[in-house]
């Protein structure tokens, strides 16, 4: 009896066993995950540009395989890569074919898509990519490699308003310096533009025509190409359709432009003019009278007394009024810093609207520290354009108001000095905000969605400054200049350089109806005498 318990136990033993490495084999034989996880592994690492991940679903390292995918980025200037799994299926024992379809995303170019299989097998017990050159594409063989054959359009005009065209030659060089010109792309424009374009290929370059490079040119018809590895035979894959470029209407009115550009081409010192249309913020015209820089759009000035019109506007949103009594001496002392007005003048008793007029610099700037301070005069800067950037279609200079710092320096920003820069155009658009009532951003390409909103001036304050830049021109410092009934305008004189060798420009900022502007004479001797006739010429010259 005890020898037969011991034959039963043996057997139970031997069942176990038995059991155990049947169950082994069958895990070490079974393939692990199917072959539709590891296409979709695949794909959505190539769709992400991970080649480490795409490398990590291959059934054998290929040499050529990163090479391939970086080539087919860079050659096609590829974008964005969508792929989609259209169908995985086994074709026999360990292996299998994923069908899927390839969207390439071209640069200046389009779209291109297409249908491509990638094969599969088990291999150590695990789905893998059986990878060649024709999973990247059923056509590519080893060595060949993607190009794009490009035929571009004629390209769009740039017009002014009305439709005459200022991408030729025969405008002034105050247009070129806005439009630009047509140049031959570089190896280095490539790595911008795209492998669409070709060394040698027209672009735009400074101006609108770079600005708006992708619009004027349109697409190009574009071949897809497979060239092999003797660079000569080449095999047409896809044709992609291109497309016209999209004419730019600036808002330039040519008769606006000609009249500032005959306004000061016969100074002899550097001057520039902007003129803008109040009521929408299209910039009219830009002129500069000396070649190179484009101090119009990218000129940083003190603006002088000129900003005296933008401490006005804080002033009578305070509470002031233009009939207000004020005093105006010959001299006056803030936080330290000696203040006195052009040729030392003093007018004693006046109104704040003679002040104005005047320009009493030793007025403004006690006004400024007892009723303003320094918060509320960068707002009242901030209102008008100041510290933020101007987006009109090709590059321009931000003005710049810092916060003052102290007494001293809040009485220099009051009448324009310290450490204020500012451009012709944003000066111009300051007039035109003191025009219409509200200040809009200025801009050459009405098309264009402007990323800042137009800010309204403080109720009541509109009517009041007509009222006071109408006495400058009347019977303040611009009386003399010449400047048509209706013109309403701030003179300005502004120093800069070294305090022992000052030197100043010379400013009028103004309106006339719907038409604003501003402009500066470098080193001219006065806002007055300089640059207010210069004003009057440009009013003039448009009858």
């Amino acid at each position: 009896m005890q020898r037969g318990k011991k034959i039963a136990i043996a057997s139970v033993a031997v069942v176990l066993v038995a059991g155990g490495a049947g169950g082994g084999a069958w895990w070490f034989l079974h393939t692990r995950g199917t072959p539709q996880e590891t296409a979709q592994r695949f794909t959505q690492a190539w769709q992400r540009g991970d080649l480490t991940a795409m490398r990590a679903e291959l059934a054998a390292a290929d040499p050529a395989f990163d090479k391939i995918y970086e080539d087919m980025r860079k050659n096609l200037a590829v974008e964005g890569t969508a792929v989609r799994l259209d169908s995985v299926r086994e074709t026999g024992d360990g292996a299998g074919q994923a069908a899927y379809t390839a969207t390439l995303k071209l640069k200046n170019v389009g779209e291109w898509s297409y249908a491509g299989v990638l094969d599969l097998a088990v291999v150590d017990r695990n789905w893998r990519v059986k990878w060649s050159p024709t999973a990247v594409h059923p056509d590519l063989t080893a060595g060949a490699a993607f190009a794009l054959k490009a035929k571009w359009p004629e390209r769009a005009a740039i017009t002014a308003t009305g439709g005459d065209r200022i991408d030729g030659g025969d405008v002034g060089g105050s247009v070129q310096q806005l439009v630009g010109y047509l140049d031959k792309a570089t190896e280095k424009d490539l790595k911008d533009l795209g492998s669409s374009y070709k060394v040698g290929d027209a672009i735009g370059r400074g101006g609108l025509q770079q600005t708006f490079q992708r619009r004027l040119a349109g697409t190009p018809a574009t071949e897809i190409q497979l060239v092999a590895p003797d660079k000569k035979t080449v095999k047409p894959i896809h044709k992609i359709e291109g497309e016209q470029g999209e004419a730019l209407e600036t808002s330039l009115d040519l008769r606006i432009q000609r009249a500032a550009a005959d306004a000061v081409r016969d100074l002899k010192q550097t001057a520039s003019l902007v003129a803008i249309k109040p009521s929408s913020g299209d910039i009219l015209a830009v002129v500069n009278n000396k070649g190179g820089f484009n101090r119009a759009l990218d000129g940083n000035y003190p603006p002088g007394s000129t900003f005296k019109a933008i401490t006005a506007v804080g002033l009578l949103a305070a509470g002031m009024t233009p009939g207000e009594q004020v005093t105006c001496p010959k001299d006056v002392n803030i936080g330290g810093l000696p203040i006195r007005n052009s040729h030392h003048a003093g007018y004693g008793s006046v109104t704040f609207s003679d002040s104005f007029a005047y320009s009493c610099n030793t007025t403004f700037a006690p006004l400024t520290q007892k009723r303003l301070g320094a918060d509320k005069l960068l707002r009242a800067a901030e209102l008008f354009g100041f510290n933020r950037p101007l987006s009109i279609g090709v590059p321009a200079a931000k003005g710049s108001f810092p916060k003052a710092e102290g007494d001293a320096d809040l009485a220099a920003e009051s009448f324009g000095q310290g450490r204020i820069t500012a451009s012709p155009l944003l000066m111009a658009s300051v007039a035109a905000a003191l025009a219409d009532g509200a200040w809009r951003p200025p801009t050459l390409v009405p098309s264009v969605k402007q990323k800042s909103e137009p800010q309204e001036l403080p109720e009541g304050v509109t009517s009041q400054m007509h009222q006071m830049m109408s006495a400058v021109v009347t019977k303040g410092t611009a009386k003399d200049a010449g400047l048509p009934s209706g013109t309403r305008g701030k003179t300005g004189t502004a120093e800069y350089g070294p305090q022992d060798a000052l030197k100043t420009h010379a400013w009028f900022i103004g309106f006339r109806g719907d038409l604003a502007f501003a402009v500066i004479v470098e080193e001219g001797s006065g806002g007055g005498a300089v640059a207010a006739p210069v004003a009057a010429r440009f009013l003039r010259g448009l009858g």
